[in-house]
């Protein structure tokens, strides 16, 4: 059985594991853990053209499994998120606590679902396959944002079921106009006709919507702010990249040849109001997970910022490598920075940022993993989120596209602003009064996850080498008119 089968089938029965243990399914992580660990050092160690058809089914009928530069990169992160979130919420979600047994038996299923449709999700090529991951994650973090608001998650439903109708029906016109759903092949058979471009307009919107970009962000802060914290940093690390990735699929693979510049900056642009817009909400905020929640509204405005960068470089893949990186960075730092966040707040029995006053002295490791992961969030060197906008910034200088460039240094500044904001009040003079204590495990999952996304920093070229494996032919083109004479 090939390891990328594996990386999908383990998670999915580790969650049957899971329904039919209840209460004892977080025991299942212990196994889970190193199984998927070493899946994803598996993949990482596959020849660069290893792919995998499920059911040995040639396609269009089969469902492709790839290990592209995009798989190799998220699912080994992805799989580190899971675990560190995993061990954090080990003793809260136990039968121990009698008013948390309902989510105790909720959480461990919900948890191995959405990595099983997160894994699906990057390696498969087929757009109907990932309809159903999209479904499955979907599942999941509905159930994982009612934890904290049933009204959250009531109307992270309704949103969500809008996209996935939408992406639905793109898929649907795609497979009666084409005969195929594959991305693979509709790179080669794909043109710039109507229903090809209602269908990837229409599937764009739902994963937008999933993506959670300005303006479809609505649901994103009330769903991350009121969940749980190992839930908030599995919807707010986990989540919203799986319709990223698709989108990066559509546009720059299966439909590089039917996509429009006026279309791409389009897309940039909005990325480039997420990322002013959703520093200034959090800016404005005076709580700390609504800023945490509104800080990744800002950064997803990078990964959509990139999309200009990459269709108008001479070489694609530098700016190519910058968003993979910058995604995998995110991940990192921001499941670190909710699980933190989640420490500090229960430490000090409130939620406003003025609580967290000399915060740093009672608790130095959990502070220091909120630090060092606002290092990397705000791009400072040599955190794997400075790699990210260092060459996101490179490529917009060299292209002369000033407005790109200003927004990454103004989101940059900006990002230092609220970011700076709690952690100046935990480092400040007035004493915290601890009144929940720290457990090995619950301090050990941010601070890991936190010195990972530095760690990249000094990752560069092999990440960079790593994401350029399979990467879609339409990023080695130079895609951009060349100026006349």
């Amino acid at each position: 059985m090939s390891p990328l089968d594996l990386l999908v089938a383990a998670p999915l029965a580790f969650m049957v594991a899971a329904l039919v243990l209840g209460q004892g399914g977080r025991w299942l992580i212990l196994a889970a853990g190193p199984v998927m660990l070493g899946l994803s050092a598996w993949l990482l160690a596959l020849p660069p053209d290893a792919a995998h058809l499920v059911g040995n089914w040639d396609l269009p009928l089969g469902i492709l499994l790839r290990a592209d530069g995009v798989a190799r990169l998220l699912v080994p992160a992805t799989c580190v998120c899971f675990v560190a979130v995993a061990l954090y919420a080990w003793p809260e979600f136990s039968p121990k606590a009698g008013r948390e047994t309902a989510r105790a038996h909720t959480f461990w299923p919900m948890l191995y679902l959405m990595w099983g449709g997160s894994n699906a999700g990057y390696l498969t090529t087929d757009l109907f396959n990932l309809y159903v991951t999209i479904e499955m994650v979907s599942l999941a973090a509905v159930a994982l944002a009612a934890m904290g608001s049933l009204a959250a998650g009531l109307q992270y439903f309704m949103i969500a079921l809008v996209g996935s109708l939408a992406y639905l029906l793109g898929v649907a016109l795609l497979a009666g106009h084409y005969d195929t759903v594959d991305a693979t092949l509709l790179a080669v058979r794909a043109r710039p006709d109507l229903p090809t471009v209602l269908a990837l307009a229409v599937m764009t919107a739902g994963l937008l919507v999933k993506a959670a970009l300005f303006p479809l962000h609505g649901w994103l802060p009330p769903a991350h702010a009121a969940a749980p914290a190992p839930a908030s940093a599995l919807l707010s690390a986990i989540v919203v990249k799986l319709g990223f990735v698709i989108i990066l699929r559509l546009w720059f693979e299966a439909f590089a040849e039917v996509v429009r510049p006026a279309a791409i900056h389009l897309l940039g642009g909005m990325g480039a109001l997420a990322v002013i817009y959703g520093s200034i909400q959090a800016i404005r905020q005076e709580r700390l997970k609504p800023l945490v929640a509104y800080s990744t509204v800002a950064q997803l405005g990078y990964l959509f910022l990139a999309f200009p960068l990459i269709w108008n470089a001479r070489i694609p893949g530098e700016p190519w490598a910058a968003v993979l990186v910058h995604a995998v960075a995110h991940m990192l730092a921001k499941a670190a920075m909710f699980l933190a966040a989640g420490l500090m707040l229960k430490a000090v029995a409130g939620d406003r940022i003025s609580d967290l006053g000399g915060l740093a002295r009672a608790m130095p490791l959990s502070v220091t993993a909120f630090a060092l992961a606002a290092i990397s969030l705000m791009g400072l060197p040599p955190s794997g989120g400075f790699t990210a906008k260092f060459l996101l910034l490179h490529a917009a200088i060299e292209q002369g596209q000033v407005i790109y460039a200003g927004v990454l240094v103004i989101g940059g500044l900006l990002g230092a602003a609220y970011l700076f904001r709690p952690l100046s009040v935990a480092f400040g003079a007035s004493a915290a009064p601890v009144v929940r204590a720290e457990g090995a495990l619950r301090v050990a999952a941010p601070l890991t996850l936190a010195a990972l996304a530095i760690a990249l920093g000094f990752a560069g070229m092999t990440l960079i080498e790593l994401s350029s494996i399979g990467a879609p032919p339409a990023i080695a083109l130079p895609l951009a008119e060349e100026p006349g004479p």
